[in-house]
């Protein structure tokens, strides 16, 4: 806890700017000056822990997948659906915010570079680790910048606002090989384990070098990146895959990097955020869809539920599936918070029936599990549970997925072990992966990513680099299959037929740059078809 709390005062370190000696002009009472700060090794410290407070809340976690084909916004009025639709444009004030909270980050982190040698008595093992936490940090962020912008300003140093306009646009390629380095260094300079939990450790660096060479289609890479995370040794699968997102998994090994809250003293709302409107009423904000939840498994077979092989029955659709399903997802028949039981069918008059005319009820019959402790439920706003941006799993699925793709002799055992044991945990106990054909093989591991970091952040990434978002995206949001009442033995889909997604591959696969960047910086151009 003490660890946490001073990751806000650290903000205070990051709001810097230069003075003199006139008394015209005097240190402004809401800022800290540069003159003032970087005297201390604690300065230095409260600095650091400032870049990590930046990381956002709920709303920009969960947002992502929802963004793609595995969720839903259900206010059709808020910004964040015209993402989900693809009918923004480069005005939207999501793909502007996005832009200006990574940008934070390098700023905050860049400058936490460009002053930190200034501190003259200081441990200096303490200074390379904090050195390299900014680092890794500030690969986080263009990570994210290149998936979303593709060629953005590679901005190295802190700058003021006028330099900051001459910057234009740098190659994706330039950018990839700046957070090679920049994640390498910072690897070489930080422990495998830190004392204070919530900072990042070597693990994390070769883990987002392992990400980012992956998105780079850097396969060799990425393998041997993800290799040298395995062989760090002090990572390892949990045993349970629904105690990683509830309190009592905070301290798996599983976990390498989530952004750190408390009940009480720095909170977020994820309980309210997925919450069923039968327990508290207007809250929800985004819903499973019906790519997710068709995508679990049976898990007798292992086989996909279209398989007529499967053992699937429509008339019982979540008896047998793989038990991530229900770890992740709310369906009819569960047990909910106040110990009631949801129905989400059509008529039922609860206050998740899909028919409700209220707000906030699914309209797919389905509401997300994941991250809804039963601990929260008195008070859903003050949630403690931490945001996970990097698991050992990840890892494991980069290893198998890079090897895939170089194909040939990298498919060895090794790969099938990785993948089989995110399914082999105690509470998901799916069957093993046999296959070692390159193709049936990309085939598995690209649903077992769709399911195992469901909700995490990755899906809308991973359908732009496979290149199938327009395979996926485009059409009306679907939901639950239930029989027809008036007619037993006919089954119904739920369809939100007023509300069609788009997706035109000349456009999409990329976000505009902010018009307001645009009328700012002369020097930056825009993304094709925006």
């Amino acid at each position: 806890m003490k660890a946490y709390k001073i990751l806000h005062l650290g903000v205070l370190a990051l709001m810097l700017v230069s003075c003199n000696d006139d008394l015209l002009n005097p240190v402004p009472k809401d800022r800290l000056a540069s003159d003032l700060f970087w005297e201390t090794e604690d300065d230095a410290i409260y600095a650091a822990n400032g870049i990590y407070s930046i990381l956002g809340s709920q709303w920009r976690y969960t947002s992502m997948d929802a963004y793609s084909d595995l969720g839903h916004f259900i206010l059709q009025w808020r910004a964040e659906s015209q993402i989900e639709k693809h009918t923004f444009d480069a005005s939207s004030n999501v793909v502007a915010d996005e832009w200006t909270y990574y940008y934070t980050i390098i700023q905050a982190a860049s400058s936490f570079l460009d002053n930190a040698d200034r501190v003259e008595h200081m441990n200096e093992e303490l200074r390379s680790r904090l050195k390299a936490e900014a680092k890794t940090l500030r690969a986080f962020a263009y990570i994210n910048l290149v998936m979303l912008y593709g060629d953005v300003p590679l901005v190295t140093t802190s700058l003021g606002v006028e330099e900051a306009k001459t910057f234009g646009r740098t190659p994706v390629s330039e950018i990839w090989d700046f957070i090679s380095r920049d994640l390498t260094s910072a690897a070489a300079d930080l422990p495998v384990v830190q004392q204070e939990s919530g900072r990042v450790t070597q693990g994390v660096a070769l883990g987002l070098k392992a990400r980012a060479m992956l998105y780079a289609g850097r396969y060799q890479e990425a393998k041997a990146s993800a290799r040298a995370v395995m062989e760090l040794g002090v990572h390892r699968i949990h045993d349970s895959y629904a105690e990683l997102f509830d309190y009592a998994g905070e301290g798996a090994t599983e976990i390498m990097f989530a952004r750190q809250y408390a009940q009480n003293l720095s909170p977020h709302s994820i309980f309210a955020f997925y919450t069923a409107n039968s327990l508290y009423t207007q809250q929800c904000q985004v819903v499973p869809a019906k790519p997710l939840v068709d995508a679990y498994l049976m898990k007798t077979t292992g086989l996909p539920i279209e398989d007529p092989k499967s053992g699937f029955d429509p008339g019982n659709p979540y008896k047998d599936r793989d038990p991530r399903l229900r770890h992740s997802i709310y369906v009819s028949g569960d047990m909910l918070a106040d110990g009631k039981v949801l129905n989400t069918l059509p008529g039922n008059g609860s206050g998740d029936d899909i028919r409700s005319s209220a707000e906030n009820v699914t309209p797919t019959g389905w509401y997300f599990r994941k991250y809804v402790s039963e601990a929260d439920y008195a008070n859903p706003w003050n949630c403690g549970v931490n945001l996970i941006y990097l698991r050992y799993a990840e890892i494991l699925l980069t290893y198998v997925e890079a090897s895939i793709e170089l194909g040939g002799q990298e498919i060895d055992p090794s790969v099938l072990d990785a993948l089989n044991a995110l399914r082999s945990r105690p509470d998901v106990d799916m069957p093993k992966v046999t296959s070692t054909e390159q193709t049936a093989l990309r085939e598995i591991l690209r649903r077992e990513r769709m399911v195992e970091l469901a909700m995490e952040g990755h899906r809308l990434y991973d359908i732009r680099r496979w290149r199938i978002a327009e395979a996926v995206i485009p059409g009306t949001v679907k939901g639950m299959t239930y029989e027809n009442p008036d007619q037993p033995g006919t089954f119904v889909t739920v369809e939100l037929t007023g509300y069609v997604k788009e997706f035109k591959p000349d456009r999409h696969y990329l976000w505009p740059i902010p018009f307001r960047e645009l009328d700012l910086n002369k020097n930056l151009t825009q993304n094709t078809g925006y």
